[in-house]
């Protein structure tokens, strides 16, 4: 019985072949994509020819307009040049359509209890006596986080008080200052109105441990509270943005349309910084939430708007209204002129720089007899 033996030339012949049309089936695979993807931008820019929008590359989109943590500034100066809608492109092949007027809202969208408090407020007494401002994210999100657990899981805890704090984390403490009524009301941005907690003439303020019965069954009967929450949520959107993908064409009202298919999101920001839906967008006016104004049943959408809004609206503006009155019933608060706030679009509109505060513990009626 005889065995044959493949010579080395002949081996090394084999596995060039081999590889020759590996190499041949990966170029013609290449050419496949490419072609796929030349056609798929094409069907885009013919979709979206009745949508101007800034130069693009043909490859690389919109890159030149997005710097790092400057994608608010480029929405609000699309919103001001190109009506309506803006395209958006990613890549070659990847774009999606930004919607910001409340007329597009409305056509289609479908994407579109105080024991935790007091708990987070007494935490922040404690922290009164060092010689900087609070940085009060983090407070405010763990204070959030304990409310939920507590009405939605009947879970008693207080992740707040049990977190420990990181003595050597910036801006973990706070400084006690005198601020008059003038200072406070500039702080807040809305300079010539009442401030958030102020009372009736001659109404003694609420002693701290009786606050919440105060306000518990009055909730509906804070319209300058609720008029200043809205305005806001208006300039800053919990959410920036919200997208999906097209399930079947869409027409807006001035005839323009888009296929099935095309990624569009929802520019909540830019909405809310719309001039011509909400004149001068960046000043902060509560009074264009004032009772019996008439506003478009889209332009505000904090929190999305149709069949899909968000679940728990209520439960958030009513978790504010307490949170707001609870907290200018036991502190003054001023901002850090140092260290302003610099809004950025993530998941969830955050500031870069954290939100830092100077706190003043407000005299407590029932200690304090004489402040009555």
């Amino acid at each position: 019985m005889s065995v044959s033996v493949l010579s080395p030339s002949r081996l090394l012949g084999d596995v060039s072949g081999i590889l020759q049309a590996a190499s041949l089936l990966i170029l013609l695979l290449l050419l496949i994509k490419a072609v796929q993807l030349y056609l798929h931008r094409q069907w885009l820019l013919k979709a979206l020819q009745q949508f101007p929008c800034p130069p693009s590359h043909w490859l690389f989109g919109h890159i030149q307009e997005l710097q790092q943590d400057q994608e608010l500034q480029r929405i609000q100066k699309w919103v001001e040049t190109f009506p309506s809608a803006c395209p958006h492109w990613l890549w070659g092949g990847k774009v999606r359509v930004q919607l910001y007027d409340p007329d597009y809202m409305k056509t289609r969208n479908p994407m579109v209890p105080t024991d935790s408090w007091l708990h987070g407020l007494d935490k922040w007494e404690e922290l009164l006596g060092q010689d900087s401002p609070l940085e009060v994210f983090q407070h405010v999100s763990l204070m959030t986080l304990d409310t939920i657990m507590k009405c939605a899981f009947s879970h008693q805890g207080s992740i707040q008080v049990d977190r420990p704090s990181d003595p050597t984390e910036e801006g973990s403490t706070t400084e006690g200052g005198g601020a008059g009524e003038d200072q406070e009301e500039e702080a807040f941005g809305f300079s010539g109105y009442p401030p958030l907690g102020q009372r009736a003439p001659g109404l003694p303020r609420p002693c701290w441990c009786s606050g919440w019965n105060c306000f518990r069954n009055h909730l509906d009967q804070m319209p300058y509270t609720t008029m200043c929450i809205k305005e806001a949520l208006r300039l800053y959107p919990p959410v920036p943005g919200i997208g999906r993908e097209l399930s079947t064409p869409v027409t807006f009202p001035d005839g323009r349309s888009l296929p099935k298919g095309i990624m569009v999101l929802l520019s909540i920001y830019g909405l809310h910084h719309n001039p011509k839906v909400w004149p001068n967008p960046e000043v902060f006016d509560p009074f264009r939430f004032a009772p019996g104004s008439a506003q478009h049943s889209h332009a505000f959408l904090p929190f999305s708007g149709g069949s899909r809004n968000c679940i728990g609206k209520q439960f958030a503006m009513n978790e504010l209204k307490v949170a707001t009155a609870l907290t200018l019933l036991r502190f003054e608060l001023l901002p850090d002129p140092t260290r302003i706030p610099i809004p950025i679009a993530r998941l969830v509109l955050k500031s870069k720089n954290g939100i830092h505060l100077r706190l003043r513990r407000l005299p407590n009626p029932c200690e304090d007899k004489d402040q009555l």
